[in-house]
């Protein structure tokens, strides 16, 4: 039939071409966002028809520059150095770009040689996004400096940084900005904030810290064509206690110790007494909260008075900002005072000498 007339041959060649493409689809991820100086991995697939084979498989990136290229299963004729074939079944293909650039965004054509029907083929689209790094939450002292600091890993993208405030009630508000035109910050951060003068690197300085700056602080990056890139860090605000410790005789033979810290957040108060014994019972403790979010923590120990007298009874106030705790030490009031009145008596008894001698030459020596 075919050497009579050559169309119907062309023509069923033609049906059965038409049908192996057909059959012989591409399928691909179609688009990944990918931050820079990560990896991205990259897979198509494809369907065979019967008969079909894979001769070769072909990775190229937006400008039709090879990247990788390998014959089924894995014989790789090329490969650029940052490419890895990762996965080589007989229809599909993976490959993993191991660190990401910003120039590394664009399409992707995975294209299969394939026998009889030819080449065949798929992309996948990257977008290259950003992304921000921050340290991390920050803890201070009040009245003591602190610093937050966040970047950008494509600064060339950023037009602006901004930071804001969000308070534990959900309150927003901005308290500096840094852009190509300069800073600016509102009136009531203005004398109490600097901020770097830099786009992808910025550097949020709080100059004496307050109870109130205790908040969460969110780092905005305005990029293009990234849009907006955020990430948050909280500041929490130490107020460290300054312990004061008083006694006083409560009843006949049992003494009364206060030891009182002040702090935020509270601080811990505990006792050590070197005959636990010779104490009334376990300490008791009490807390006042204060408008400013400061705590008032007070611990009472009642002992047998003459403990004074052996030993000395320490309060120890532990607290998360500081280093080591603080020991106030109650020490006897008997010493002392013993030491004291001998020293009066000793005055007096001078004072006394020198009086009968200065009468003695007034009145008796003159006399003989």
């Amino acid at each position: 039939m075919c050497g009579r007339s050559p169309r119907p041959c062309l023509l069923l060649w033609m049906v059965a071409a038409g049908i192996s493409a057909a059959l012989c689809e591409v399928k691909t991820a179609g688009s990944l966002t990918v931050e820079a100086g990560s990896a991205a991995s990259l897979s198509c697939n494809i369907s065979l028809a019967t008969g079909e084979v894979v001769h070769q498989v072909r990775w190229l990136n937006r400008h039709k520059v090879p990247l990788l290229t390998y014959e089924p299963p894995a014989r790789i004729s090329h490969s650029q150095a940052h490419v890895q074939l990762t996965s080589s079944p007989r229809n599909a293909s993976s490959i993993t770009i191991r660190r990401v650039r910003p120039d590394d965004g664009g399409c992707y054509r995975c294209v299969f040689d394939v026998y009889p029907s030819g080449s065949q083929e798929g992309s996948t689209c990257i977008s290259v996004t950003g992304k921000v790094h921050l340290e991390g939450n920050r803890t201070a002292v009040s009245g003591k400096p602190v610093s937050l600091s966040c970047w950008y890993s494509l600064p060339e993208r950023v037009s602006q940084v901004l930071w804001t405030k969000t308070s534990e009630q959900g309150d927003s508000t901005t308290v500096a900005s840094y852009s190509k035109r300069g800073h600016h910050t509102p009136e009531p951060f203005r004398d109490r904030v600097r901020l770097s003068p830099t786009l992808g690197d910025s550097r949020l300085t709080v100059l004496s810290v307050r109870t109130e700056d205790e908040a969460c602080y969110t780092c905005q990056f305005h990029t293009y064509p990234d849009g907006t890139r955020s990430s948050t860090a909280c500041l929490s605000v130490y107020v460290l206690p300054q312990p004061q410790l008083t006694h006083a005789v409560s009843s006949p033979g049992v003494t009364e110790a206060n030891c009182t810290a002040q702090s935020r957040p509270p601080a811990e108060i505990t006792w050590e007494v070197g005959d636990e014994n010779r104490t009334l019972g376990v300490p008791v403790s009490s807390a006042y909260e204060h408008g400013d979010g400061t705590t008032t923590v007070t611990s009472t120990l009642l002992f047998q008075s003459g403990l004074l007298g052996d030993m000395a009874v320490k309060c120890v106030v532990r607290h998360p900002g500081l280093e080591k705790p603080l020991i106030l030490m109650l020490d006897s009031d008997v010493r002392p005072a013993v030491i004291v009145l001998l020293s009066v008596c000793g005055v007096a008894a001078v004072l006394l000498l020198c009086l009968c001698v200065c009468l003695c030459k007034c009145f008796i020596c003159t006399q003989d």
